[in-house]
């Protein structure tokens, strides 16, 4: 049994429209059908950034590290990865801080 749809209005370009309307002549498969599986292949690609359900297996756990999490997440989505010196790690020194 299908699932309930909703309406919605889409605008396309005249070129988009003519291309959909030559699969529909083709194919048979209505265009609406077409433009459904569009969006299943856009969501799909973005489906980093849309909430996940959580799991109800046991997964494993992330042990908490001391300091702030290396991983932090900008907000358009990407993963920025910084990198800050241990604590029995020296840092270099500045240009203007060397002793000579």
């Amino acid at each position: 049994m299908s699932r309930k749809k909703i309406s919605t209005t889409i605008y396309v370009t005249p070129e988009q429209n003519e291309q959909l309307r030559l699969l529909h002549a083709r194919t048979k498969v209505p265009v609406a059908v077409f433009i459904r599986e569009g969006i299943d292949l856009v969501l799909a690609r973005h489906a980093h950034l849309l909430p996940g359900q959580l799991q109800l297996t046991s997964a494993p756990v992330r042990t908490p590290s001391v300091g702030p999490d290396p991983l932090t997440a900008e907000a358009d989505g990407r993963a920025v990865l910084s990198i800050a010196p241990s604590a029995n790690q020296e840092t270099p020194a500045a240009a203007g801080d060397r002793r000579t």
